[in-house]
């Protein structure tokens, strides 16, 4: 009894032993295989296995793109010339639209951007009465007068990230369409009370500036900005009135508005093709980690 018990313990104690090689020889065997020449032939890892493989994970700054969408109140004015007197004119309707992509530059300095946006504003005029002798000044009888206007504009953007606070100023140009218009006026002809006159002006075009504070909530951005809106093309033709005496009258906005901008791809950490390219570096050319 004491002989079988023996050979028994004997043969568990080499299965034991060899059970290792055997499946040492059988992972190699998956990793790597012969030919009918005798190359060495690699096997070709799915994208699956390559996810399981563990890579260093670095902070790293990604070029990024959000879209966005934003509302806004205007504090809006005009830059007279000869000067007139006026008073600000509020206007609630701003709604915004935005595309932002973030990169470096040189390649290595993570604080620059490009945005574009398209929006629904108003801007426009309000004169008020002196009130010593209740004179307001007039643009051909309308005290007031509100535009609806379609912009597009293209910036620049500048930022500087700390933790998930970000400081950012943009500059850039624009480009408008004076779409519908409402004026008021004891004085004003009723006949244009909502519609242009033949020598106004409806393109508006011009210079756009901004500052801004952000709070970056991945994959949310939630942003504060003030904006100023300096135009370029006068409301009516200079000469409309006289053609010796030039008249002009200039777009000056500010606005300020809130935004909410979704990230379409990840702002920072390694995305999952970079992961996966590691992993394969791993894999296949482990020597030069």
């Amino acid at each position: 009894m004491r002989k079988y018990i023996y050979i028994i313990g004997k043969a568990v104690f080499l299965l034991v032993m060899l059970l290792p090689l055997g499946m040492g020889g059988a992972y190699a065997q998956e990793k790597a295989s012969k030919d009918s020449l005798g190359k060495v032939v690699l096997t070709e890892y799915t994208d699956e296995y390559l996810d399981t493989v563990k890579v260093n994970k670095k902070f790293l700054i990604n070029d990024y793109t959000t879209i966005g969408f934003q509302y806004g109140v205007g504090m809006n004015a005009m830059s007279f010339n000869p000067p007139k007197k006026q008073g600000s004119l509020i206007t609630p309707v701003n709604f915004g639209v935005t595309f932002t992509n973030y990169g470096k530059m040189f390649g290595f300095l993570p604080y620059f951007g490009l945005q574009a946006g398209i929006y629904y504003g108003q801007d426009g005029y309000l004169f008020k009465k002196n009130k010593d002798d209740e004179f307001a000044y007039d643009v051909d009888g309308a005290t007031k007068a509100i535009y609806d206007v379609l912009e597009g504009n293209l910036l620049t953007l500048f930022h500087a990230d700390i933790w998930r606070v970000r400081l950012m100023a943009t500059a850039g140009i624009y480009g408008g369409y004076r779409m519908k218009i409402q004026r008021w006026g004891d004085r004003m002809d009723p006949e244009y009370a909502t519609s242009f006159r033949d020598y106004e002006r409806r393109v508006d075009y011009g210079a756009k500036f901004g500052a801004g504070l952000g709070f970056l909530i991945d994959p949310i951005e939630i942003y504060f900005k003030a904006d100023y809106k300096w135009g370029w093309s006068s409301l009516y033709e200079p000469d409309y009135m006289s053609e010796y005496y030039y008249r002009f009258a200039y777009p000056s906005d500010f606005l300020f508005s809130v935004g909410v901008h979704f990230q379409i791809t990840k702002r920072t950490g390694k995305t999952q093709s970079q992961l996966r390219r590691e992993a394969r570096q791993i894999v296949y050319n482990p020597e030069k980690q």
